[in-house]
């Protein structure tokens, strides 16, 4: 059986989770599910090949899937990419200062050295709010970027008249 190291090298898995991770964010519910239906509508594959994709990621517990009917709902479980943050955090605070004021604390926070500032203690709440952050700000700009198109599309005149 492949290693999670595996699993994620393939750009359509890494595609696949960044799709249910950008759901879960927008979710109010925290569901955060889409189905198999919507994940092909989102990208540049087959619906074999994202069902064959899905089926790896559920075997290594990277998703979990809920059945209605006929219609399949998957949504991300980062449990196991604890192991790749274990194993990317020893490298990425090998060269780490906690005495430079320069660092980013929420960088320092993500890996793992506890910071205090202004008498509070910054975990890794500030850097899941900076993930979060920016994982927002990207979805905003890709609706952005749709309505954009959507609007260019029913204007009477054509684009370069």
């Amino acid at each position: 059986m492949a290693d999670i190291f595996d699993v994620i090298a393939d750009a359509t898995r890494r595609e696949l989770l960044q799709h249910l991770l950008d759901a879960s964010l927008r979710d109010d519910t925290g569901a955060g599910e889409l189905s198999v239906g919507e994940l092909v509508d989102r990208m540049d594959a087959t619906q074999p090949t994202v069902s064959k994709h899905l089926k790896v990621l559920r075997d290594h517990g990277l998703v979990t899937v809920r059945e209605e009917g006929q219609h399949r709902y998957y949504a991300v479980d980062a449990g196991p990419l604890e192991e790749v943050e274990d194993w990317v955090i020893s490298f990425l605070s090998a060269g780490f200062d906690p005495n430079d004021d320069v660092q980013s604390p929420v960088f320092a926070a993500w890996a793992g050295t506890e910071v205090t500032t202004a008498g509070s203690t910054v975990g890794r709440v500030a850097a899941d709010a900076s993930h979060r952050a920016q994982s927002v700000i990207h979805g905003a700009q890709e609706k952005l970027h749709d309505v954009g198109e959507a609007v260019t599309k029913r204007l009477p005149w054509k684009h370069g008249d």
